[in-house]
């Protein structure tokens, strides 16, 4: 049986909806990411335009403009909830990694 598309998000597919809270073009996308990640997470060209079309085609982002070769696109509602759903499975996640080992995320230690 096929895996139902976008059931789990990759970081890539998590931070481009992310940065499209509000309009941008994906150039934006591409700084965008590695600079809200502290460089712990880039896309590639090739697969931020192949995410963008996937999430044309599933209603989760729309086109907001278009001049030339450059298009600037906005999360949609659809897009939003599928962001909320990835979001609480990765709070679970992790509070299921603090209920084995029994500690918080170091991310604050440093």
């Amino acid at each position: 049986m096929p895996r139902e598309k976008f059931r789990t998000l990759t970081e890539q597919m998590f931070y481009t909806l992310l940065c499209l809270k509000e309009e941008c073009y994906g150039m934006d996308i591409l700084d965008r990411v590695p600079a809200m990640t502290g460089q712990r997470v880039s896309i590639g060209s090739g697969t931020l335009y192949t995410l963008l079309e996937q999430f044309l085609e599933a209603g989760m982002i729309r086109e907001t403009k278009v001049d030339g070769r450059k298009r600037s696109y906005l999360l949609t509602d659809r897009g939003q909830e599928r962001l909320d759903r990835e979001y609480e499975r990765i709070c679970a996640q992790a509070l299921d990694y603090r209920k084995v080992f029994g500690k918080e995320c170091g991310l604050d230690e440093e």
